[in-house]
């Protein structure tokens, strides 16, 4: 068969560049599919160098989509290498603006990215497939996701002074305290925030009691899960330890993120520039975990706040009480987190200490390397920095959020592609499908990779003698 190609628009809904590679039997049924990341890592070796109070201004560079996350993991790696803790304001401020980070990236996931699949269908045209068809499907709706993304985007900008790429957070604290005029700016949002996110979670509690059979039969796989949580295994974004569970639950390791090293490897797959994290001590591939909302929400047992508290008892009771392992539950994972960080938001602001100007540790005392953990929306991410005694950097190591989830991101393509790709021929619909089982993980490749790229996503279909049948590209 000559080799076609087809061009599929729109832009695909990921981050990122990604070619997925689907092998055929010769029945026409899939052997094997894997999901490719075709861009460099190369962050890690240019910082190399710079000083450590760069950091949090370099690092957000590495991605449009998480700046704000790369800015307070390399704020904290930064606090570490300094020996300066931050004053407790600092740490509520920062937290409050990672906060609005995760209501934003949360909330424009799930309705903008995510929506068009379950609102207009998989098989939707693929020219209404996206946020104009959801605009002209539900304009009020639409109106609404976009103003709780604007409510998140206002609240890193009050803080950092813009959206994107916010300078705020230095070693030892913040550059900048909260006003009281600001402090009733933020929560004269708080409301309507509130009720989208609870709209949002209704909408998907309804597409998923009307699409059971998809839920249980979409990259349904074990693995363990992995976050950081507070004291009682509650659930956490900001600062914590690391709670690893096995796929029934079990816990396999609860570990200052110092430590992360003595726990975590990588594996290197040739096809691919994204590593592979696992479990040092059970191996690759049996040590692979799941992060992110899924693997936060299975990793925690409850909530620090009441309405987020109570979505999460609802999760944990769609498996017994055991880790929900469907993958298209990281929407659900996503939604309950999204309400945590609306809720949160209103914690921290009626904390006392949220108005105070002590908000800088001027105290050095250095230490040869610095570490920063952080919840990133797509999962836990980890700078660390070897620093010479005069604050230079020489040797930098980045574990970002998307990396941990590579294989599970890889072995839902595979389970996705068998499932619904029965013959020689891919159409739109079908390809789509693959596409959602990666980006059901919210997935920043460029994050990942940190490259400057295009964000196609590529699918070819190579019969058993490893002829090209079918190429198909979106984007």
């Amino acid at each position: 068969m000559v080799a076609q190609k087809i061009t599929i628009e729109p832009v695909t809904r990921i981050e990122g560049h990604a070619k997925v590679t689907i092998r055929m039997k010769e029945d026409g049924t899939v052997d094997h599919a894997y999901m490719h990341v075709n861009e460099f890592r190369g962050f890690e070796k240019f910082c190399e160098g710079r000083m450590v109070f760069e950091m949090p201004l370099i690092t957000p560079r590495i991605c449009g989509i998480c700046p704000v996350s790369h800015h307070l993991a390399s704020a904290k790696a930064g606090d570490d290498a300094f020996g300066a803790p931050p004053p407790r304001p600092a740490s509520l401020l920062r937290e409050l603006m990672h906060m609005g980070q995760v209501v934003q990236s949360h909330g424009m996931h799930f309705f903008e990215l995510a929506g068009p699949d379950l609102i207009l269908g998989f098989d939707a045209d693929p020219a209404v497939r996206n946020a104009i068809g959801l605009l002209q499907a539900n304009p009020e709706l639409t109106v609404r996701a976009v103003n709780l993304r604007k409510w998140g985007q206002e609240i890193i900008a009050i803080l950092g002074g813009r959206r994107i790429h916010p300078s705020f957070a230095v070693p030892g604290g913040v550059n900048k305290a909260l006003s009281k005029e600001d402090r009733e700016k933020i929560l004269s949002g708080y409301d309507e925030a509130i009720k989208t996110i609870q709209t949002g979670i209704a909408i998907y509690t309804d597409w998923v009691e009307k699409n059971l059979e998809v839920i249980n039969n979409f990259g349904v796989f074990k693995t363990g899960y992995f976050g950081l949580v507070k004291p009682g295994n509650t659930h956490e974004l900001y600062d914590g330890e690391i709670r690893l569970v096995s796929s029934d639950g079990k816990e396999l390791e609860k570990f200052d993120p110092h430590h992360y090293l003595d726990y975590i490897a990588e594996h290197v797959e040739n096809w691919s520039y994204l590593k592979f994290p696992y479990y040092k001590k059970v191996g690759y591939p049996d040590g692979v975990y799941r992060v992110g909302p899924l693997g936060r929400c299975n990793a925690s047992e409850r909530m620090a706040t009441p309405l987020a508290d109570a979505e999460l008892k609802k999760f944990k009771a769609l498996n017994d009480g055991k880790p929900v392992e469907n993958t298209l539950h990281y929407h659900t994972a996503r939604l309950i987190e999204t309400l945590y960080a609306a809720e949160n938001v209103k914690v921290l602001l009626d904390d006392p200490d949220i108005l105070s100007k002590q908000i800088l540790n001027t105290c050095r005392d250095p230490k040869p390397q610095g570490i920063g953990v952080i919840e990133a929306p797509r999962g836990t991410l980890i700078h660390h920095y070897w620093v010479k005694e005069a604050g230079q950097i020489e040797k930098v190591n980045l574990i970002v959020s998307t990396g941990h989830n590579n294989w599970s991101m890889c072995k839902a393509v595979d389970s996705v592609a068998k499932t619904y790709i029965t013959g020689p021929e891919i159409h739109e619909g079908l390809l789509n499908r693959v596409e959602a089982a990666i980006r059901a993980h919210d997935p920043c490749l460029s994050c990942s990779t940190h490259a400057i790229g295009q964000m196609p996503m590529v699918v070819e279909m190579i019969d058993p003698s490893g002829n090209l049948i079918q190429t198909v590209t979106r984007g």
